[in-house]
């Protein structure tokens, strides 16, 4: 359940700042945390994807993220305690400074100081570990929040799989993430790009095809592994990715879907489930490589603010919803009914 509260706004220092979210975009994880899927240290202010301007900061907060206040920021969701072994190293995505936890706006609970940890609020607090990047004001807020997304797309689809020019890849599920990874496959001159989804999903492997999409299959109504094989001249896909939440069953298929000596990534989360008919051999005969995505690293982040900048992609054909900050729980079910494919929440 959610419930409107107030909390005090925090004095601001050297090394900080406070945005004044002016939109926060809602992922499918915003759903399962919601839930309880996922590990999470209640209360919390839920949000991971802001959008807003620089209320005030400190100078030098100011000068190592060249901001100054007014400026409008997407806030990057990892936020390391920026004193472990990982941090220090540059992956706050794999924080062990507080074990047990996301390591995540929207996912670090009330009980740690300051508490406006959530892009579900007015206010956001911005911890000197934080990451911002400028985007342009001619930009509206929320299809400026699709820089996690678009991020994500990025990171998962290119850069950890190492997609080259030329290659197949099939992403498994065409919503906010599956859309990014097609958009991404494309700039990074994959071919054939491949897109499945359910018959209910019809919009929105429709709106794959536009952003670049060459082949879309329908897994209910079709063969997906004849589908895949037909596209690829038999060979299977380079990389799969599976960006579905909760399908366990998109696990297996991604690894029946590649090819001898292709890559899979596996960015779905799925909750508390075991997989149904899992069978490591698999990966062992086709020598597979398996990769765990979770969260987009500042490179990545930066090209996805720079591909929203450039209009390449009518982007506003993903946004489908904004509604405001007191609609944040049926917000959540409308995107988990998938009636909407990208929600933004304006305070």
């Amino acid at each position: 359940m959610l419930e409107m509260r107030e909390f005090p706004l925090p004095d601001i220092g050297d090394d900080d700042a406070l945005l004044r979210v002016e939109a926060c975009g809602i992922c499918g994880s915003d759903y399962e945390q919601y839930e309880g899927a996922l590990p999470v240290q209640f209360p919390v202010i839920p949000g991971h994807e802001p959008v807003g301007r620089i209320a005030e900061i400190g100078a030098q907060a100011a000068e190592r993220w060249g901001v100054r206040e007014g400026d409008r920021v997407c806030v990057e969701t990892l936020v390391g305690c920026g004193t472990c072994p990982e941090c220090v190293a540059g992956k706050p995505r794999l924080c062990s400074g507080r074990p047990g936890r996301i390591n995540s706006y929207g996912y670090l609970g009330l009980d740690i100081e300051p508490g406006l940890w959530g892009g579900y609020a007015e206010y956001l607090y911005l911890s000197p570990t934080s990451f911002v990047h400028k985007i342009d004001d001619r930009i509206s807020p929320e299809i400026a929040t699709l820089f996690n997304p678009i991020g994500a797309g990025f990171r998962w689809a290119v850069d950890m799989p190492q997609l080259q020019p030329g290659e197949s890849i099939v992403i498994l599920g065409p919503g906010q993430r599956g859309l990014a990874s097609v958009i991404a496959a494309k700039e990074a001159g994959a071919s054939p790009i491949i897109v499945t989804g359910l018959s209910r999903d019809a919009a929105k492997l429709d709106l794959c095809r536009t952003f670049g999409a060459d082949v879309v299959i329908d897994a209910e109504t079709e063969d997906v592994r004849a589908a895949v094989r037909s596209a690829t001249g038999g060979r299977g896909a380079d990389v799969v990715i599976d960006v579905t939440a909760y399908a366990t069953a998109a696990v297996t298929q991604a690894i029946d879907l590649a090819r001898r000596g292709g890559r899979v990534v596996l960015a779905g989360t799925k909750g508390p489930k075991p997989v149904a008919d899992f069978y490591s051999d698999k990966i062992v005969i086709k020598e597979l490589t398996l990769f765990g995505a979770f969260g987009v690293d500042s490179p990545n982040y930066e090209r996805a603010v720079r591909l929203i900048e450039s209009g390449k992609y009518p982007l506003d054909m993903m946004h489908t919803h904004s509604l405001p900050l007191e609609d944040a729980e049926k917000a959540l079910q409308l995107l988990a009914s998938g009636e909407a494919i990208h929600i933004a929440l304006m305070p």
